[in-house]
């Protein structure tokens, strides 16, 4: 009697399951969906502006707010669930990222986002995008921490201070940002101490050395202001 053996890449019992079970779904059979709570659902159809298809951040003590607005449609419990979920989404941290300002439940601009909240997104965002890219997204998001850091308005010192960051990565990204804004600091330094001895318009120290005059003069403005802070 000769024994038969099953090679190893094929079960021994049964048929083999499709790696893809999405390839064998019957035509017209709906893809399964994620859930959206409840509360987001009623939130979207009564605030489409903030919770639309581009949210906005809120503004502190909107969830205060929602109760008194509508103490018929939410229960406190099951609203501050989706609030926290809706916190959480990529989506709303990639517009408290982009340095928007809180709205109110008007949809008016109330109050500008805290430094560290914008920073805090920012990083969110950027470890999120990053554990499912095979690309390296640093430089993307050095570039939005330098927008954020001159945004603030916040020396180093207290930038740093105001964000309490403790990791690693944040702290080697927030030491480049740092490190690149300085050497565009200093070369737009460089660039004011060269006009200031040309003894030029900006006009003419411009097409002196074939820069634009637009630019030119941005940058001696962007000077002029940082020497006067």
């Amino acid at each position: 009697m000769t024994e038969t053996t099953t090679p190893a890449s094929v079960p021994a019992t049964g048929a083999e399951r499709p790696r893809n079970p999405q390839r064998n779904r019957p035509q017209g059979q709906p893809q399964r969906t994620r859930e959206v709570h409840p509360a987001l659902e009623k939130l979207f159809e009564l605030y489409p502006k903030l919770f639309g298809a581009h949210f906005l951040p809120l503004k502190l003590g909107a969830f205060q707010d929602l109760l008194a607005a509508h103490p018929e449609a939410f229960k406190k419990d099951e609203l501050k669930v989706a609030l926290g979920l809706h916190a959480r989404s990529t989506r709303y941290l990639e517009c408290v990222a982009a340095g928007h300002p809180r709205h109110n439940l008007q949809g008016e601009p109330v109050e500008p986002v805290a430094p560290e909240h914008v920073h805090h997104a920012i990083m969110e965002v950027f470890r999120r995008r990053q554990a499912r890219s095979k690309e390296d997204l640093r430089p993307h998001v050095r570039a939005r921490l330098m927008e954020a850091i001159e945004a603030s308005g916040l020396s180093r010192e207290a930038y740093a201070e105001c964000i309490r960051t403790q990791d690693e990565v944040s702290t080697a990204l927030l030491d480049e940002a740092f490190a690149e804004l300085a050497a565009q600091a200093a070369k737009r330094e460089a660039l004011m101490r060269a006009f200031e001895a040309s003894g030029k318009t900006e006009a003419e120290f411009a097409d002196m050395y074939g820069m634009n005059p637009a630019e030119v003069g941005h940058t001696l403005e962007r000077v002029r202001a940082a020497r006067q802070a």
